[in-house]
């Protein structure tokens, strides 16, 4: 893999990792300030809080193994 490949996945990392903490943050907020009265939000904010994170790893196990790759 090129070293620009490995630029970009490590770009898409910190995109995604950004994504899922901002996520996260709203999951937290929604826990922290709004429930019990907003339980109907929980599974939509806890389900996009799950796929962001899981966004994130996969994007992070793709730079790990590209990272094995060239070493």
């Amino acid at each position: 893999m090129t070293p620009e490949e490995i630029k970009a996945l490590e770009k898409e990392v910190k995109k995604t990792k950004r994504l899922a903490s901002e996520q996260a943050m709203e999951l937290h907020d929604l826990i922290e300030d709004k429930l019990p009265d907003a339980y109907g939000e929980l599974m939509g904010i806890a389900q996009a809080t799950f796929e962001a994170c899981k966004a994130w790893d996969e994007a992070n196990q793709k730079l790990l193994a590209a990272q094995a790759e060239t070493a």
